[in-house]
This record gives structure tokens, sequence and C-alpha cells, in this order.
């Protein structure tokens, strides 16, 4: 179910996906005030002092008439930053934090002092079992064909062995959700927020490069590759950008990420780029609040869908 403290804010059940070196106060902003929660990884300001300024920013952009907002960041051993990064977040009191390649007590408790949220990260049911057990308040199910680090399940499998061990804890789909339509289908099947990811690489907010909106917008779902062999954790990547020596292997075994190497090597990562199996229809780069306001229409009519094709089951059955 949403948390009371987002169930009367949100224009639709959306929250937009922290994306690596993409996400900025910018897109977090307009993301927001378009009524849906706006998020990026603090590591996409290359230091802690960097991430307050962001911090800033975004509470003095924002009131409480916009959609809360998110940030991400990993709760790991090589996270160098993690209790610079974890003071900050509880001094400004952001809204909700993700989690990712870890959790912990101390964490949640933190989150929650001050009013907070957490949900977390997670691509199977270990991961679920553990973030529950350290008492977060929402699973992003992070299925097969989402961008960046993902899983491979099937998302109406996932959803179908996480809904009965969650209770009341919120429920979020990630993987190729673009458009209202894909909204509405996370919400039948089971969510309570849909998250959304590469579709925002391509608006006029997000810093991507002009190459990479490109790039997104001539692909489709043969370019991308799901593989762990780029940073050592199963994620889906841009064909294109991958190095052309042919001894990339497809396939997700896991091994283990070190957070450091993500802040170490900013070419690296600006070079291989990731996306979802949901680039072969995003063809345009449009702003947020005009992207918001399509997919709402989109959702509207999806759900219409719904409630029309039920009502003529329920009539031809009486």
């Amino acid at each position: 179910m949403l948390p009371t403290q987002l169930a009367q804010r949100l224009r639709m059940p959306v929250l937009a996906s922290p994306l690596f070196l993409i996400s900025g106060p910018d897109l977090v902003v307009e993301t927001s005030k378009a009524g849906v929660i706006g998020s990026f990884p603090s590591f996409n300001q290359r230091t802690s002092v960097g991430y307050e300024e962001w911090l800033k920013d975004i509470r003095q952009r924002l009131t409480p008439a916009d959609a809360p907002w998110a940030v991400q960041f990993a709760v790991h051993r090589t996270n160098a930053r993690l209790a610079e990064d974890m003071a900050l977040t509880v001094k400004y009191q952001v809204p909700i934090l993700i989690t990712a390649l870890g959790i912990t007590r101390e964490v949640t408790d933190a989150v929650h002092a001050y009013g907070g949220l957490v949900f977390h990260d997670a691509i199977n049911m270990q991961h679920a079992r553990r973030a529950l057990e350290m008492n977060v308040d929402g699973i992003i199910a992070v299925c097969n064909g989402a961008g960046g680090h993902a899983g491979v399940y099937n998302p109406f499998a996932f959803i179908g062995e996480l809904r009965p061990i969650l209770g009341d804890k919120t429920l979020i789909l990630s993987g190729c959700i673009g458009d209202g339509s894909s909204i509405a289908g996370a919400i039948a099947a089971g969510a309570d927020l849909a998250y959304i990811g590469t579709r925002l690489v391509n608006t006029a907010e997000s810093m991507a490069s002009d190459q990479m909106k490109q790039l997104i917008i001539e692909s489709n779902i043969t370019d991308i590759i799901y593989s762990a062999e780029v940073d050592g954790v199963g994620a889906n990547w841009l064909r294109q950008t991958l190095p052309a020596t042919g001894n990339l292997r497809a396939g997700g075994a896991v091994g283990s990420m070190n957070v450091s190497d993500v802040l170490g090597e900013p070419k690296r990562w600006r070079d291989i780029l990731s996306a979802g199996q949901g680039v072969g229809s995003i063809h345009d780069v449009p702003r947020v609040a005009d992207l918001i306001a399509r997919m709402e229409r989109e959702y509207r009519a999806a759900t219409d869908r719904l409630i029309r094709i039920v009502g003529r089951q329920s009539s031809a059955a009486a």
C-alpha cells in the first residue's frame, strides 16, 4: 500500500528512478513539480560537498505542494562516502531514501526518526526478505528488462512471490515501464508505484548528452545486452557503447561490485551506457512536464479501458 506521506501528493503512482550521471536537480525538481516522485543518485555528485549543494538546491526549489523526492545510494562496505552522505540525508531530511546493494537497521532507523521513508532495490527474494528484516517501507522489484542493474525475473512472477510477504509495505515495480499504459499495467498487476527510468533519459531536463539521447531514439530491444562483466553486477547495456572486443559475454552471472570503482572511473561510465529494453518506444525528447501530462492521459485511458472491460464482463455474467 502507499504510505500516508504519498497517498494524497501524487498525480500518478510513479517514482522516477535515480539515473546514474543523468538525474540532477533540474530533472528531480521538474519531475516533482509535475506530480510524481523525482530522484537522483548521490554519486551523481562526485563528492559529499557537492551532494550537499544539490540537497540545498532541491529543497529551495520545491514546496510542500509538490510531490516528494528521493535520493539513492549504496549501503555497502565499499562506499567510502556512506557515513557522510547518510549524515547529510538526515540533516536535510530527504523525504525518501532509495537503498541498493545492502541495507542496515541503522539506516532505516535514522530515516524513520525524522519521518522519512526507505525503499530498497531488490532483484530477488533473498534481497527483499533481508530488506524487510531491516524494516524498510517498501521494495523496488527490479525485473527483467530494466535499465541499469537489473534482475532476470518476470515481473508477474516476482510480484506473485513478493506481495504475500510485504503486508502493508509498498511494492514498486521496475522494468520497461515508459508510458501510461504500462503504469496502469503495473498497478493492475499488484504494484503500488511504477518505477520509470529509461523514458526519463530522453527529457529536456536530464543530464544525458545529446549523443545518448539520439542513441536511445535510434535503438530498440535488440540493442540491449544484459551482462555482469562491466562492473560485476548484472545490468542492461546499450550494445553500441560496449567495448568492441567480442569478449563481453551476455548473461546474468553476478559477482561483487566495488562501489569505489564507480566513483573513481567517471570516463568509463560516460562511455559505456545503460538503458532498458523499452528503448524501442522512445522517439522524442520532451520537457518533463509535457511527458508526465502525456503519461497521465495514457494512464487514464488505460484504466478506463480496463473498467469498461470489467463492466462488460460483469454485465454478461449477470
